[in-house]
């Protein structure tokens, strides 16, 4: 067989597809993060209709490019959680106000083979978007994030995701020093929701774009 690791990932991501449409999540495959970057900009975002936008934090939103593009759309109205120049508590109202946009957008920790998002917080505002709130939720997903099962899943969120995440922000927490979790009481500590987002409800209001490459945490 020629290309044998592209035909491995063309499988997988095809029949992640297949679980993820049968509980209800819209799904777009893209090549790269190029790809996916267009699949956002030209076919969800005109079909959404969306005035307002924002975005939860989300390493592989970055590096799509998506975030620089929109804060810079003339004809979307943003809520930009990432603006580092604002107070404290004035991020935490906009973080309010971004639950109620027309399209937010916002990564996974983890996703299953059966089709579950799985995903754990230190604020809570990128799951309140994804469980109820803004009109549609774009979900950004890269092949590495494919685990079997939800203990995988649970164990891959503690035990790689929170402490890269807690590494990225400068976190004073043991898993800074172990890399592992250590379930510790931490005022630093990120790991305080979990959400396992078995289907999209309403039908098609998450929308999934599975990239066939390792993009993110």
């Amino acid at each position: 067989m020629d290309k044998p690791i592209e035909n491995f990932w063309q499988t997988r991501l095809n029949d992640l597809k297949t679980a993820l449409e049968a509980n209800n999540f819209d799904v777009f495959l893209a090549a790269d993060v190029k790809e996916a970057h267009q699949i956002v900009l030209e076919k969800i975002l005109p079909a959404s209709g969306a005035r307002t936008v924002s975005w939860g934090g989300s390493m592989t939103l970055m590096s799509s490019g998506l975030y620089e593009v929109l804060k810079e759309r003339d004809d979307l109205e943003r809520i930009d959680t990432f603006d580092k120049d604002i107070a404290p508590e004035a991020q935490t109202e906009r973080r309010r106000q971004a639950l109620l946009v027309d399209l937010f957008i916002t990564g996974t920790n983890a996703v299953t083979e059966t089709g579950q998002l799985v995903n754990l917080d230190m604020i809570g505002n990128r799951i309140g978007a994804l469980t109820f709130g803004p009109k549609n939720v774009v979900v950004l997903v890269g092949r590495n994030k494919i685990v079997p099962d939800l203990n995988e899943a649970m164990f891959r969120v503690k035990n790689y995701v929170a402490p890269v995440n807690a590494m990225r922000l400068d976190k004073k927490t043991p898993c800074v020093k172990t890399s592992y979790c250590e379930e510790c009481k931490s005022p630093d500590r990120i790991c305080n929701t979990w959400t396992i987002t078995e289907k999209s409800f309403p039908k098609g209001r998450v929308k999934v774009v599975l990239i066939d490459a390792d993009v993110g945490f």
